[in-house]
């Protein structure tokens, strides 16, 4: 199992190996931190291009704002990669316990393992808003990069959606695990919808 803290320090060729290895980690969620990372990084792409430009001088104070919030995001994502692989490793010497606090492990690793991909959803929620707002604002020549941004960032809430399905599943607390699913599932429509807005926006802002 490859460790949280070499990760991120692979390069591509190792990582996409180490995915597709018969491990545990890195998987669905740390790819997840992985895909939104790349998301924000597209976002900030597609700003740096058109930040300083005459013909969008007007917006330049919104460019100054979205700029730090989306290498902000960025950083949050790379850490929610580690934090996604230290949750699976609780769950897994929670496992390996034989004594009468097996029980009590496995609902704090679960509650682990479903709280990384909820705050990783909600941060894909706020790139996506950020990157709503750069729809028709945005180089008309990084339109295909922002919409990709958005593609990608709601992808992320997909295998977030997911992961909080699974693990909901054996949570002791019924009702909790109802409300977190139920969350969860509005946090992915949500995204998908933003994401399509922002699709639509910036191709009737290219054809302009």
């Amino acid at each position: 199992m490859t460790e949280p803290a070499d990760i991120l320090n692979q390069p591509i060729r190792d990582l996409a190996a180490a995915t597709a290895a018969k491990t545990p980690t890195p998987g669905g969620g740390s790819i997840g931190g992985v895909v939104g990372a790349l998301a924000a990084a597209l976002g900030e792409m597609s700003l740096n291009f058109t930040q300083g430009k005459k013909a969008h001088a007007e917006h330049a104070e919104l460019y100054e704002w979205l700029g730090p919030r989306l290498a902000h995001a960025r950083e949050m994502f790379l850490d929610l990669v580690a934090d996604d692989m230290a949750a699976y490793g609780m769950y897994a010497e929670a496992m390996k316990q034989t004594d009468g606090r097996k029980d009590e492990a496995l609902q704090l690793a679960l509650a682990a393992a479903i709280d990384v991909p909820r705050q990783t959803a909600k941060l894909a929620l706020a790139v996506l808003n950020d990157l709503s707002q750069l729809a028709d604002k945005c180089n008309k020549y990084l339109v295909t990069d922002l919409v990709g941004a958005a593609t990608l960032a709601a992808a992320v809430t997909v295998l977030c959606d997911m992961n909080v399905a699974i693990n909901t599943r054996t949570l002791d607390d019924r009702q909790a695990a109802d409300d977190i699913r139920s969350a969860s599932i509005d946090d992915r429509s949500e995204a998908h919808e933003i994401a399509r807005t922002i699709e639509a926006v910036a191709t009737a802002w290219l054809k302009k």
